[in-house]
């Protein structure tokens, strides 16, 4: 992970006049320069990603987005989250460019190099914005965590491990076995 500029705050204007191909995020008005994700990342994306849009369809629920799907928190925050839900009575703020505005579950597959950050900065940013539950995927140890926002931080709901089935509080009766994801 590398921050472009680090002296300078960068608008989501700034970011939109970007012209070469690499892949940003916009945190707190820094330009961050995410790198392409491994193989096993993505993999564990399309594995989760697809268990919960089936869900979703089924239930007539909403939307789900994969990255690099640009987020629009606010003039200096752009994420790019690895999967995002929105719930069908706000499906409003998806636009042909982005989503403007916090969705109501954002799923982080962590990468070695982005961990912390993810875990720390975007899990404040996140919370601030009103996002209604956070997952934190960690693809080494094969284990999920899923917050819920709390009065003044994130409260952790529940870590499950590969054995585990995971139930999400915001999509009543989504149940993931984590064996199918993680092997």
């Amino acid at each position: 992970m590398r921050t472009e500029n680090a002296d300078r705050l960068y608008t989501y204007e700034d970011y939109l006049k970007i012209d070469d191909d690499n892949q940003y995020e916009l945190i707190g008005g820094k330009l961050i320069l995410v790198p392409a994700p491994k193989t096993i990342h993505q993999e564990i994306t399309l594995a989760i990603a697809s268990v919960i849009r089936d869900f979703v369809r089924r239930s007539n629920l909403g939307k789900v987005l994969i990255a690099p799907t640009d987020v629009l928190l606010s003039e200096t925050e752009k994420p790019q989250p690895d999967i995002l839900f929105i719930s069908t009575k706000r499906l409003g703020i998806i636009t042909d460019m982005n989503v403007q505005g916090a969705p109501d579950l954002v799923v982080k597959i962590l990468s070695p190099s982005t961990g912390k950050y993810d875990k720390v900065e975007k899990s404040k940013m996140y919370y601030k914005h009103g996002v209604k539950e956070y997952w934190i995927v960690d693809p080494d140890h094969k284990t999920i965590e899923v917050f819920i926002p709390a009065e003044k931080n994130w409260n952790l709901f529940q870590s499950y491990d590969d054995e585990d089935t995971l139930a999400s509080p915001l999509l009543t009766g989504l149940e993931i076995q984590l064996s199918d994801i993680f092997n």
